[in-house]
C-alpha cells in the first residue's frame, strides 16, 4: 500500500473514532426520564427512525425489532418503572433488557435479542412472554391472556436480582400488584460486556412509553 494509501486510511480511522460519542455514566441512582422535550436527546441510541417525541410521550411505530438503546448501562439488579399504552388492537408493548446496546433486526428479517425481551400483547396480541434470546425460541415463559386493549395505560415495573425477572403491569385487566404478571428464573443470567443496556422495542404496533424510572436495588 502507498504511503498516500496509508495516510488516508488512518486519517479515516482517527475520524471514525472522533465522532464516536462515548456513553454517559452508568446509572448509579435513580434515574428518570419523563420524555418532557421536543426530540429523544443523546442519552439514546436510536437504530430506526420509527421513534419520536410526540406530545411529551414517546411513541414508536413500525420499528420491526430495531430498538431504540438507552445508552446509560444498567446495574446488574435494578428496578425499570415505565407507563405504556398502544392506540392498535395488535398490542405488542415491548422492551429488551441486558441488551448488547446496539443490535437490531436487518430490514424487517429475523432477530434475536442479545438480552431478554420483554412483551405485552406479541404476536398480533396472542401472547406476552418473557424470552432469553430470540423470542421465536423455547427460553421462555409465556401466557395468552389479558390482551392489551387499546388506549389503555399500563404501569410496567421490571425487577431483577440475580437470574431472577420478575414483571409486574397493572392498569386494564392486568392482574394488579399482588403476583408478578411474569417471572423469569435464569441459572445463567446475562451479565457482564455485551449484556447491559435497556431498549424500547416494537414490530408495527402504533406504541407510547413514558414516566421511565430506573434504580439500582
Amino acid at each position: 500500500m502507498s504511503r498516500t494509501a496509508l495516510v488516508a486510511v488512518a486519517a479515516a480511522i482517527s475520524a471514525a473514532v472522533a465522532c464516536k460519542v462515548p456513553d454517559p455514566p452508568p446509572i448509579a441512582a435513580e434515574w428518570t426520564d419523563e420524555f418532557d422535550r421536543a426530540d429523544i436527546g443523546r442519552n439514546y441510541r436510536p437504530t430506526s427512525d420509527a421513534y419520536a417525541i410526540v406530545d411529551g410521550v414517546l411513541n414508536v411505530r413500525g420499528a420491526y425489532n430495531h430498538p431504540l438503546w438507552l445508552r446509560k448501562r444498567l446495574p446488574d439488579d435494578v428496578a425499570i418503572e415505565f407507563d405504556t399504552w398502544a392506540k392498535t388492537p395488535d398490542g405488542d408493548l415491548k422492551v429488551e433488557i441486558f441488551g448488547d446496546g446496539e443490535s437490531h433486526a436487518h430490514d424487517k428479517g429475523a432477530y434475536t435479542s442479545t438480552g431478554y425481551v420483554l412483551c405485552m400483547g406479541g404476536w398480533n396480541n396472542t401472547k406476552s412472554f418473557i424470552a432469553r434470546g430470540s423470542e421465536h425460541g423455547k427460553d421462555m415463559v409465556t401466557r395468552t391472556a389479558p390482551k392489551v386493549i387499546p388506549g389503555t395505560v399500563y404501569h410496567w415495573k421490571i425487577v431483577r436480582r440475580g437470574g431472577r425477572i420478575d414483571w409486574y403491569v397493572t392498569g386494564g385487566d392486568a392482574p394488579g400488584d399482588a403476583a408478578p404478571f411474569l417471572s423469569f428464573d435464569d441459572p445463567a443470567p446475562y451479565r457482564g460486556d455485551g449484556h447491559g443496556y435497556f431498549g424500547f422495542n416494537n414490530w408495527q404496533s402504533d406504541a407510547y412509553f413514558d414516566n421511565l424510572k430506573i434504580a439500582p436495588l
